[in-house]
Parts: C-alpha cells; sequence; structure tokens
C-alpha cells in the first residue's frame, strides 16, 4: 500500500534581481510537490511575506536590491519558524558563504542547480509522509504475512501449521508478533485489518468457528 500525503512543500523567494526570479520560478513551479507561496525583492516585503506565508524553504540571494541576504537572515528565520534557508549565490565570496552558514542556512546553491536540489527535496518529503499503517505492516516478516493470510482465509491454528510446515506452538507465536506489530487485539481483528489492507482476501465461506479458533 501506498497512500503518500502529496501536500506541497512551500517555497519562498528572496531575490533583488528581476532576470534570476523568473528562471528560478520556472524550476520551482515545473517541479514536483513544490508550490511557490510568494516573491520578494527588498528585506521589508521578504520579511512580512516570511511571517505570512511560514514557507518551508526559503530561496534568499545575498544581494536582495540595496539590502544584504545576511543581513536580515536571522530575523528571516525567526519570523518564519522551521523554514530552510538556501542561499543563492553566483559570487565567489567564501567569507560571505561562511557567515551564511554560520548565520543557519541550510546551504548555498547556484542558481543552475537549484531544479535538481529542491526536486530531491521534494521527493523525500514524500517519502517521509505515509500512512503510518505503512510503517507497521512493514515490520512484518515474509512468515508472518504467510500467516496473516491463511487466517484471514478462514484456517485454523492447526491448519496453518500443516499448511506451513510448522507447529502449532510456533504459529502461535507468530500470532502474538502479529497482534503486537499491527496492533490489533486478537485473531477477528486481524481478520478485519487483513481484509482492510489488502493482506488477505474474504474465504466464500467462512463459520464463526473459524474465526475465533485458537
Amino acid at each position: 500500500m501506498t497512500n503518500l500525503i502529496t501536500e506541497p512543500i512551500r517555497v519562498l523567494l528572496i531575490d533583488g534581481h528581476a532576470v534570476v526570479p523568473a528562471g528560478l520560478r520556472l524550476l520551482i513551479e515545473s517541479a514536483t510537490g513544490l508550490k511557490l507561496v510568494g516573491e520578494a525583492g527588498n528585506r521589508t516585503e521578504a520579511l512580512a511575506m516570511a511571517a505570512q506565508e511560514q514557507p518551508e524553504i526559503i530561496l534568499l540571494d545575498l544581494d536582495v536590491n540595496r539590502d544584504s541576504g545576511l543581513d536580515f537572515l536571522p530575523e528571516l528565520l525567526s519570523v518564519a519558524n522551521g523554514a530552510r534557508v538556501i542561499i543563492l549565490t553566483g559570487g565567489r565570496d567564501s567569507e560571505a558563504h561562511r557567515s551564511a552558514i554560520n548565520l543557519a542556512a541550510l546551504g548555498l546553491l547556484p542558481s543552475e542547480k537549484a531544479r535538481a536540489v529542491l526536486t530531491e527535496k521534494s521527493r523525500t518529503k514524500e517519502n517521509k509522509k505515509t500512512d503510518p499503517e505503512v510503517a507497521k505492516i512493514a515490520t512484518l516478516s515474509k512468515r508472518e504475512r504467510e500467516v496473516i493470510a491463511l487466517v484471514g482465509a478462514g484456517l485454523r491454528s492447526k491448519q496453518i501449521a500443516e499448511r506451513l510446515f510448522i507447529s502449532e506452538i510456533t504459529v502461535r507465536h507468530h500470532l502474538t508478533s502479529i497482534f503486537s506489530k499491527l496492533d490489533v487485539a486478537d485473531r477477528f481483528e486481524l481478520i478485519i485489518y487483513a481484509y482492510r489492507y489488502k493482506m488477505a482476501h474474504p474465504p466464500s465461506s467462512t463459520s464463526p468457528d473459524q474465526i475465533h479458533a485458537s
């Protein structure tokens, strides 16, 4: 199951140049999972927009018209709580670069590499935001999945043991582990869970004693 939450990453672009933002805008808008929430061309606009939009990523040029991005980077981080700042730079001023990193910027990004970096961040966020049940199911072993499928088919512990060439005690051990991993209380809850997440298919007919058998 791959029920992914696909909320886009919110990006704010702060750059005092006319041509560069236009190119970056196209990069952001073409990257899956990103949303440009605003553009600012000076310090005042940048701080106001960051506070209002609460972006997750801020692309900040070191030269914002008459202002230096370094001068208001701390304030920017303060008003955009939790945002990650990436410095846009085409220059070679290593001292300015070190200062930016020391002020908690995430990193330095030549404009021509923006697309690759942003796309990778988008992919990472999507992969992390999965249905919590997917994480539980991922902890199951191959044998445990086989047991679940047979339980869902209506087989009793003895029948499962015979089918898998293991003992009934081993089957019960597997069930105990499965109950714990999936946070279900008994075989009945396990069957409902297994049907819901396509781990088993209902048999053509299932008697009550099959469902509740130990």
